[in-house]
């Protein structure tokens, strides 16, 4: 039998359970992970309604109860979905969605959004363009993908706020919007990610000191712990003096990958590598295995058990796959490690997506069993992206700018454009 990974006797024994229900899914067979994954995009793709409407107010958005940042987060989704397997199907519509964000400041700052647009949700939409320029997906417009991600990168720079906590990013952008003081560790991970992965793009090196800049203030805070724990935010009104300690696998995941890459590009790879390590570990610790007879298998530890997850937090799962695979790619050393506890997720997943009126919806809590009653675009999404990344060893790493001259590359240079265009 051959496989598109190496098996470890921890989990060899689930292939007696390969196929399940109404998702069939043979770990060691591209087709049928391509196919399930196929199966679960569709479903997932019948949430969005901006292609069925003559109103171009409602193209690249999701209907309630869907927010801003989460369209981002599922085109970026589907971009992954065409670098894993091929499949052009939704190209068009993934390229239209994605450019009827990007706003007249060319930034993903859209004005209709303003009562839902923080600084993580245009984190979002801009890790979206950068994977569009990582995996070359096809582009009409003049302007470039990374140039796009970029742009958002610059505003994000642009505030970096030193007035309390010694600096970080707030949460919201606006002081209008609820959570002005709130320095929240997705937005200034995702920054962080967004940042390094500039660097890798562009071989730019002067965005690695953002990236010393951001950890050294999330550690200093006590956002990030020793021991690799990371909490959800702080705030402001008390000088970031103490911190939620909530723990999401977003915030985890975003972090993971940006510490790979800098171990990727960074001359001095330990210290980075040495914290991708601690925090696959913490991860590992706390976001699988919920019970003994669900092993590795990925679950939301603050909302799953007591089943409180909301509509935001179903969907958080995919991005702790989503990066977990990307770390796998570019540093090859933790690829056992992230098979051996992905491999279980995705059967979980693709067992839980047995329900609904199609007899396919997945669930939330893959560990359940089968399909626990949920449905939803996040529970599509998040298994979407535990099962194509199964295909990691049949793709190219993402790639970097074709020609560095060509390439906008300095944040400053993009710092004073940016000041520029705010005139």
């Amino acid at each position: 039998m051959r496989f598109l990974f190496s098996l470890t006797s921890g989990y060899a024994y689930l292939l007696g359970s390969s196929i399940v229900h109404a998702i069939e899914l043979n770990i060691s067979d591209a087709g049928s992970i391509k196919n399930a994954a196929a199966s679960i995009a569709y479903d997932m793709m019948s949430y969005y309604t901006g292609n069925r409407t003559t109103e171009s107010a409602s193209v690249g958005l999701l209907p309630q109860p869907y927010y801003w940042w989460e369209a981002g987060a599922m085109w970026g989704a589907m971009v992954d979905y065409w670098y894993y397997t091929g499949d052009i199907s939704y190209n068009d519509v993934v390229v239209q969605a994605l450019l009827s964000q990007v706003s007249p400041t060319n930034d993903f700052m859209m004005p209709a959004q303003h009562f839902d647009l923080g600084n993580d949700d245009q984190v979002f939409w801009a890790l979206s363009a950068m994977a569009a320029a990582e995996y070359n997906f096809p582009n009409p417009s003049a302007l470039s993908w990374v140039e796009l991600a970029t742009n958002a990168f610059d505003d994000l720079t642009s505030r970096w706020n030193v007035t309390t906590c010694n600096g970080g990013l707030k949460w919201q952008i606006y002081s209008t919007n609820v959570g002005y003081d709130y320095k929240s560790t997705i937005t200034n991970a995702g920054f962080f990610q967004l940042s390094a992965r500039l660097a890798r793009y562009t071989g730019n090196t002067t965005y690695l000191e953002t990236n010393e800049k951001i950890w050294d203030w999330m550690t200093g805070v006590g956002l990030i712990s020793n021991g690799y724990n990371i909490y959800d935010g702080t705030d402001d009104t008390i000088n970031c003096s103490s911190v939620n300690h909530d723990q999401w696998t977003y915030n985890n995941a975003a972090l993971i990958y940006g510490t790979a890459i800098l171990a990727n590009v960074s001359d001095d790879t330990t210290p980075w590598l040495n914290r991708t390590l601690g925090l696959l570990n913490a991860a590992k610790s706390l976001f699988f295995s919920p019970y003994p007879n669900a092993t590795n298998v990925m679950f939301e530890a603050e909302c799953e058990q007591p089943n409180t997850c909301d509509v935001d937090q179903f969907s958080f799962k995919a991005y702790l796959s989503r990066w977990l695979y990307g770390s796998a790619k570019l540093l090859p050393q933790l690829e056992n490690t992230i098979i051996d506890i992905m491999v279980p997720t995705a059967l979980a997943a693709a067992q839980s997506c047995s329900g609904g009126s199609n007899g396919r919806s997945c669930g939330t809590r893959w560990w359940y069993g089968g399909w626990d009653g949920a449905v939803g675009l996040g529970q599509q999404m998040s298994a979407l992206e535990a099962i194509h990344g199964l295909l990691l060893n049949t793709v190219n790493a993402p790639s970097v700018a074709p020609s560095k001259s060509s390439a906008i590359t300095s944040p400053y240079y993009h710092e004073r454009r940016h000041f520029q265009r705010r005139r």
